[in-house]
């Protein structure tokens, strides 16, 4: 458990500056937001090099629903391998009729 949300803490950290275009703020608003210079911010963003806490105020910052919807269109490509059961199976394993 503890490996999977330190991946998903990394994915997360990687596609940064998607989420951040995808909810419209400009680089600079963002900078001023959490408290640091825009060529500072440029530079973080360009390497993914955001401090916890910076990742913590830019996700409260840009939490809208077309980031979340952004967030979960990468989810489900992640799980797009894994093995799925149709729906029959999971009435017969839930016990359902």
């Amino acid at each position: 458990m503890a490996t999977e949300i330190v991946r998903n803490y990394k994915n997360l950290v990687a596609h940064i500056g998607n989420l951040i275009d995808v909810a419209g703020y400009r680089n600079d608003y963002v900078a001023k937001k959490i408290g640091i210079s825009a060529v500072s911010f440029a530079t973080k963003k360009k390497r993914n090099s955001f401090s916890v806490d910076e990742v913590e105020k830019i996700i409260q910052l840009i939490d809208n629903e077309d980031v979340d919807d952004y967030l979960m269109s990468k989810i489900m490509e992640d799980r797009a391998d894994e093995p799925t059961i149709s729906l029959a199976d999971l009435k017969t394993q839930m016990g359902w009729k």
